[in-house]
Order: C-alpha cells, then sequence, then structure tokens
C-alpha cells in the first residue's frame, strides 16, 4: 500500500482528526473493491467468449450459444443503474460504509457463486437461471459499489491531492482488467484444454473469494466519511424538511451537473471499449492478428492506462480539473485516426504502439474524473449524482460501444468508426468547456454546489 504522507494525510487533520492509518485503509479498501469490480467484468467477458456458451445454455449452435453468454454480460449493465438508483439514495440516507460494505459483499459472494453452479448438462434451464440471477445480482452491487469507492476516498482525501486520491478507485478498472488476464492466462498455460473446459474455468472465479475476505477485512475497519457525518449532523440539527427528500429525486431535478458528468464521460467510455474490447475482435478478424498478440497489447495498455490514471489524477491537483481533462481529450481525438492506420499496417510492434497510447490518453482523461463528479454535487445528494453518472453513462456509452463499433467497421470501414470515436469525444469536450472549474471544492463545508443548490 502507498505511503500517505503526513502532510497530505487527512482531508484536513487539524479539523478532522483523521488518522493516517484510517486514511490508508480507506484507500486499500476502495481500490480493492475497484480491482474485484473489474476482474469480475473482465473475467466474465473472457469465458464467455471461450467456455460459458455450450456448459450453461442449450442447443448445439455454438454460434447461438456464444451469443446468449454475451447477452448475460449485457444483463450487468441493465441492473448497473438500478444499483446506482438504490445504493444512491441509502448511501445518502445512511452513510457510505454501509453501501461500501453490503455491495462489496454482494459482488464477492456472486462472483464466486457462478464458480460453484452446476452446468446445463447436470441440471439443464436451471443452470441457465442461476448464471442469470448472479449476473444480475453482480450488476446491481456494481450500480453503489464505484460511487461508494469513490466517495469515500474524495471525502477523506486532502483537498489539495484529491485529485491523486480519488484516481486509485479509478485505476482499479486497468488492474483488475490485467488481473483477470493473468488469472485465465496462467491456468490455461498449467491445464490441457479439456481440463480446463470442464473444470479449470471454476478457478478463475473462485479466485475472487480470497480477494474477498480481504477486502472485507479491510472495509469493516473503515470509519465512515466524516464529511457525510458532519452534513448529517447539520441536516439533523435543521428544520429544513428538503433534507427528507430523496437524494435521487432531489439531484434529477438539478440536471445539470449530472448532464454534463455524462457528457464527459460518453467520450471516455467510448475510448476505453475501442481501445481495450472493440481492438480484439477488429485487429484478430480483420487482419489476422493472432489473438494472444492482441491481448498482451491490451494488457500492456491496460498497464499503461494504470499509470496514466494516476498521473492524469495529480496532474488536476496542479492545474485544475478541466484543463487536466482537456489535454488528454483532445489527444484522443487526434490519435484515433492514426491508431486505424497503425492497426492497419499488420506489423505487430505498431499494435503495441496503437494500442498502448491510446490506453495512457484515456488513464490521463479518466483519472482526474472521480474527483472532478465528486466536486460536481453538495453532500446529501453526492452519492446519487455521483451513482447516476458512472452508472447512466455505462448504460448510453460503456454497453453499446463494442457492437456500434463492430458494426461501423463492418458497414462502413474504420473510417467511420474514427467519427465515431472523435464525435463522442468532442460531447465530451463541449461538455468540459461549460462546467465550471472545482479543484479545491471544499467537501467538507456544506457550501453550495457547483450546480447552485445547497
Amino acid at each position: 500500500m502507498t505511503n500517505v504522507p503526513a502532510s497530505h494525510e487527512t482531508a484536513d487533520s487539524r479539523s478532522t482528526g483523521v488518522s493516517r492509518s484510517a486514511f490508508r485503509r480507506v484507500l486499500a479498501g476502495s481500490t480493492a473493491g475497484a480491482v474485484l469490480e473489474w476482474y469480475d467484468f473482465a473475467l466474465y467477458g473472457i469465458l464467455a467468449a471461450t467456455v460459458l456458451g455450450p456448459l450453461f445454455f442449450p442447443g448445439g449452435n455454438g454460434f447461438a450459444q456464444l451469443l446468449l453468454a454475451l447477452a448475460t454480460q449485457g444483463l450487468g449493465f441493465v441492473a448497473r443503474p438500478i444499483g446506482g438508483i438504490v445504493f444512491g439514495h441509502l448511501g445518502d440516507r445512511l452513510g457510505r460504509k454501509p453501501m461500501l460494505v453490503t455491495t462489496f459483499l454482494l459482488l464477492g459472494l456472486s462472483t464466486s457463486a457462478i464458480g460453484l453452479l452446476p452446468t446445463y448438462s447436470q441440471v439443464g434451464i436451471g443452470a441457465t437461471i442461476s448464471l442469470v440471477v448472479l449476473r444480475l445480482i453482480q450488476g446491481f452491487a456494481l450500480g453503489g459499489e464505484f460511487g461508494a469507492a469513490v466517495l469515500m476516498v474524495s471525502e477523506y482525501g486532502s483537498p489539495k491531492r484529491r485529485g491523486f486520491w480519488s484516481a486509485w478507485p479509478q485505476a482499479g478498472a486497468p488492474l483488475g482488467t490485467v488481473l483477470a488476464t493473468a488469472v485465465v492466462g496462467g491456468i490455461a498455460l498449467v491445464l490441457p484444454d479439456s481440463a480446463f473446459d470442464q473444470w479449470g474455468w471454476r478457478v478463475g472465479f473462485l479466485f475472487a473469494i480470497p480477494l474477498l475476505v480481504i477486502g472485507f477485512w479491510i472495509r469493516r475497519r473503515i470509519d465512515e466519511s466524516p464529511v457525510f457525518q458532519e452534513a448529517q449532523a447539520r441536516a439533523t440539527a435543521s428544520t429544513d424538511a428538503v433534507r427528507e427528500r430523496s437524494s435521487i429525486l432531489e439531484t434529477l431535478a438539478h440536471p445539470g451537473p449530472v448532464l454534463r458528468g455524462l457528457g464527459v464521460r460518453l467520450g471516455e467510455n467510448v475510448a476505453f471499449y475501442v481501445y481495450t474490447v472493440f481492438v480484439v475482435a477488429y485487429a484478430t478478424k480483420t487482419f489476422g492478428y493472432d489473438k494472444s498478440d492482441v491481448l498482451l497489447a491490451v494488457a500492456i495498455g491496460s498497464l499503461l492506462q494504470f499509470a496514466g490514471m494516476l498521473v492524469g489524477g495529480h496532474w488536476s491537483d496542479r492545474v485544475g480539473r478541466r484543463t487536466a481533462m482537456l489535454v488528454p481529450a483532445l489527444g484522443l481525438a487526434v490519435w484515433a485516426p492514426v491508431f486505424f492506420a497503425i492497426v492497419q499496417a499488420d506489423a505487430l510492434p505498431l499494435l503495441y504502439l496503437g494500442v498502448g497510447v491510446g490506453a495512457a490518453l484515456h488513464g490521463l482523461l479518466a483519472g482526474p474524473e472521480a474527483a472532478w463528479i465528486a466536486e460536481l454535487f453538495p453532500t446529501r445528494r453526492r452519492f446519487a449524482g455521483a451513482s447516476l453518472v458512472f452508472q447512466g453513462s455505462s448504460i448510453i456509452a460503456g454497453a453499446p460501444a463494442p457492437l456500434i463499433a463492430v458494426w461501423l467497421a463492418e458497414k462502413q470501414g474504420p473510417t467511420a468508426v474514427v467519427l465515431y470515436l472523435v464525435g463522442t469525444i468532442a460531447v465530451t469536450v463541449v461538455a468540459l468547456i461549460l462546467s465550471a472549474e472545482t479543484r479545491g471544492t471544499d467537501l467538507n463545508s456544506g457550501a453550495l454546489g457547483v450546480d447552485g443548490h445547497k
């Protein structure tokens, strides 16, 4: 775990008394949850494309079974906004910590349970139904998990370094992707194909158990956010009836920050899925790259993405959130046509370069997002607002992005994908230009949110 410098150990150690060890637990627990979240996402995607279809779905048509297996992955996206709404409301009403623990337990238990499921050949349609139910539970838990993780770090972290510390839960995404790739690759390397298809795939899901135990132990020892505690104390002392309203409804009544957040996340989400998911199908099926080479390129890109997120978060503490996100957003727009030209060159080192630069630019853009989104909303509806932005963008941008890119590439050619990527990034740029700078916002002050409403 990264050592927390004494000068930056709390949100404001002079006023809150939060210890360095308490902040370390928050940072470790929040990041662990994000790693598990994306480990599950990447693991299911890899195995759905290889072994889950024939094991859990009826019929002898392999392609149909593959589509059904991938469709269950999409169910997770459908359930995420529902989880975001439910946990967003509860997180603003009951606190960040209960949601942090509850969502993590749901996520870890449902992931590991998939590794214990009987197959279709053993129990028939019951296996299919069980898999679908577990995917829905995972998506529901994910809807609240990321918002809880980001807000705990944001509300604990020093305002001067909030961008850097809040980037750590964001950086759990590439770490989880690399971990899933390494685990599946390691199992496949040790076991013969027949054993992997029969039972080896279960090991990947059961690997969530030690992650769950470690993460749960850390999260149970986390104290409630001092920012939430102060806001709750003010609300208890206040006679303003508005505090009783649902934070979800109140956020939707003042939609400006949510719309700007969704706008920024649009291009960022599309870029992520183009450089991590779409590129695998495009490079292998269209240009004949070996799948293992492309997956290695994505794994290397994920490590660069991880570094980019931390660098981007740190840079946003120095130059401001808008500038730190505008520069890589424009870089992604410029890199899009270069990337597709590189892929078509049919040279493996150039493929690594194309994916690596794209992933690094995406990391620089995504890193400051966590702090920026937290700073968009006042405390009493921060969980609701952040969840609506994070999970809403997953539905409108992330989920359809690979499908749209594949369809455009097959029907219109790579130029259409470039225009799609550049067009969505243009929305991100406009949303950033229309947004106020939030760096240095005092989350503990009870001041107005950037939308001008308490």
